[in-house]
């Protein structure tokens, strides 16, 4: 997996009903571009993230 600081990560929900996740990619911090990432969810809550194979990089649109 890979990133750049801009870009959303999906994580799909794990249960029937809820929904997926979106968080913008505030901090990449492993080497290259991949993770650990530091995301920010959309009620501010900040968090570090390991991906798992149920998430995907969504690129940033142009800026």
């Amino acid at each position: 997996m890979h990133a750049n600081v801009g870009d959303l990560l999906i994580i799909h929900g794990h249960v029937v009903g809820q929904g997926d996740r979106k968080a913008e990619i505030v901090e990449v911090r492993g080497p290259g571009g991949t993770p650990p990432y530091l995301v920010r969810y959309d009620d501010g809550h900040e968090q570090l993230v390991y991906p798992g194979p149920d998430s995907f990089v969504e690129p940033a649109g142009p800026q």
